[in-house]
């Protein structure tokens, strides 16, 4: 039953409320009381076509919202089942009628069409009027009497609920038969791709380390290059080194012939013999400790360029080329058993109709 009517800027209602006990209800009044206007705002509700001449002078807007108790069984409650309609409780019509022209439907408070709101609205509402229709010609109704007078309701339910089945599973079918004609298509370019991966075989975090790895051993590039040019000062043909030791030599030769007049020279030349040979020694050390090795410099950045040229080919982020590969497994062992699973549902669907 209609249990309440709230109307809300229809024609010349600003604001209504209407809650109708069980049993009879009757609206009366003389001529231009505003009883059509209630039966206008009514069908609106039922899914009758809208109009923006309904809507109240000055309003943006009208509403309309009618609340029916039914039971359980009810046909209504098998259409919202039908269209993934919630039903908790009282069915509710909400509609939305704008002064420019549009117009929105809720059923149970859910976005829906015209369409259901006025198959909804038939099976819950019969409108006796000198020009509405009437369910003595509806072919719904009259099946309806003719399995409730049979004895055939249950029947019936079962036979909804089977077709149901079987709808479910055709959908099913139509789902997995284009996902498997649209896997087939891309079965040339996933083994490829899946192939390419796996010989790559990227690693998460690895783009991070390999940069980081460039970054310290082209530092330690240009460390080793200053340090190599010391080398070559210091032990290079132009070092020193061996002049001041040919020097130092010479010197020596010649302090005993004039006693402390090179003492301090010949001193001095021996602290800087062993100074710069100390010296050389630390450059060598150092070259030793530098991190610096071009060949494997020279892999890290072939290895950098060839994550990254996969990359943007498969226009993801390195670190997720991991879980690329993976997803194109899938969808590869997908495409192998994609007949057998399309089998199944076939013979499923068969035995469900």
């Amino acid at each position: 039953m209609l249990s309440r009517l709230s109307i809300r800027d229809i024609v010349l209602i600003e604001k209504l409320d209407i809650d109708f006990q069980p049993g009879l209800s009757v609206l009366t009044g003389e001529t231009g009381a505003g009883k059509s206007i209630l039966l206008d705002a009514l069908s609106l509700a039922l899914g009758a076509r809208g109009d923006a001449s309904l809507v109240r002078h000055g309003a943006a807007q009208g509403q309309v919202i009618a609340v029916f108790d039914v039971p359980r069984n009810h046909p209504a409650r098998t259409l919202l089942a039908d269209n993934a309609i919630e039903d908790d409780g009282d069915i509710i019509l909400r509609r939305l009628q704008t002064a420019d022209g549009r117009t929105r439907v809720f059923v149970n408070d859910q976005p829906s069409s015209v369409t259901l709101m006025r198959d909804v609205g038939r099976a819950l509402v019969e409108i006796h009027g000198q020009h509405d229709e009437r369910a003595l010609v509806d072919p719904g109704a009259h099946r309806e009497v003719l399995d409730a007078f049979g004895g055939h309701l249950g029947a019936v339910r079962s036979t909804g609920e089977a077709w149901r089945h079987w709808r479910a599973c055709e959908q099913e079918l139509s789902r997995h038969r284009a996902k498997v004609a649209a896997a087939a298509r891309e079965a040339d370019y996933l083994r490829a791709a899946v192939a390419e991966l796996t010989k790559l075989d990227p690693q998460p975090g690895e783009e991070t380390d390999l940069a980081e790895l460039r970054a310290s051993m082209m530092r330690a590039e240009k460390i080793a290059s200053e340090i190599h040019d010391a080398q070559d000062v210091l032990s290079g043909p132009s070092s020193p080194l061996p002049q001041l030791a040919s020097l130092l030599r010479r010197l020596q030769r010649k302090v005993t012939e004039a006693p402390g007049l090179l003492d301090d020279v010949v001193k001095s030349l021996d602290e800087a013999m062993l100074s710069l040979d100390a010296a050389r020694s630390g450059v060598e050390a150092a070259l030793r400790a530098t991190e610096y090795d071009p060949q494997r410099l020279e892999k890290a950045e072939e290895r950098l360029f060839s994550l990254r040229a996969a990359s943007r080919k498969h226009s993801v982020a390195v670190d997720d080329l991991a879980q690329l590969r993976d997803t194109m497994s899938a969808d590869l062992a997908d495409l192998d058993a994609g007949e057998e699973r399309l089998h199944g549902l076939e013979k499923q669907a068969t035995a469900a109709r």
